[in-house]
């Protein structure tokens, strides 16, 4: 099943898609309902010039958006405590907090953070596929174009080369950051920027 099959016209405009480990074809098939929902939300999803120009606080109005749509659907920020039991001594090897989790779908959203969270994220669904705990992992991040209208909307020094885009992360998954855990990757591109 290719990724024209899977995912609208709209979506492969607004997104350059990278699918690992057939994870695209795991999530539509076996997580049909996270499934539907991931995709409305990519559907309708936009981002304006304004958003992209308001000064960052706790949270982007950009995360703001993903948060109000998925957690209203039952999606929630989750977190494990797991421990390694070594002849009766337990090793502790906590998780990272997963931005979005639901029925073993875990979604991670990179606006614009340090590159070295891609190494966090990633390890993180790697242990929590190799315990069982999730299927597939999906990594929301902004497409390397957007630079050109950052730097447009005087704001390239906010986004710089160090923080969170698609050519940080994709060598981080060839390079076998995620390991087996299926994983699939949506770069926000100009597309989905309208002028407002």
């Amino acid at each position: 099943m290719t990724l024209d099959n899977i995912f609208s016209k709209n979506i492969r405009n607004k997104y350059e898609i990278s699918d690992y480990r057939h994870a695209a074809t795991i999530l539509k098939n076996d997580f049909p309902n996270e499934f539907k929902e991931l995709v409305e939300l990519l559907e309708n999803f936009t981002i304006s010039h304004k958003e992209i120009t308001t000064p960052g606080g706790r949270k982007s109005p950009i995360a703001e958006k993903f948060d109000h749509k998925l957690y209203s659907q039952g999606w929630e920020e989750k977190k494990w405590d797991i421990n390694v039991n070594i002849d009766g001594n337990k090793f502790p090897s906590p998780t990272h907090n997963v931005d979005y989790y639901k029925n073993r779908v875990a979604v991670e959203l990179e606006w614009n953070n340090k590159d070295p969270f891609f190494d966090r994220d990633l390890n993180n669904f790697r242990l929590l596929h190799e315990l069982g705990v999730i299927s597939v992992g999906v990594m929301v991040t902004r497409a390397d174009e957007l630079q050109e209208l950052f730097v447009k909307l005087k704001k390239g020094k906010s986004y710089g080369a160090s923080t969170t885009h698609l050519g940080k992360l994709t060598p981080k998954i060839i390079g076998g950051g995620a390991a087996e855990c299926p994983l699939l990757v949506f770069a926000i591109s100009q597309k989905a920027c309208i002028k407002v």
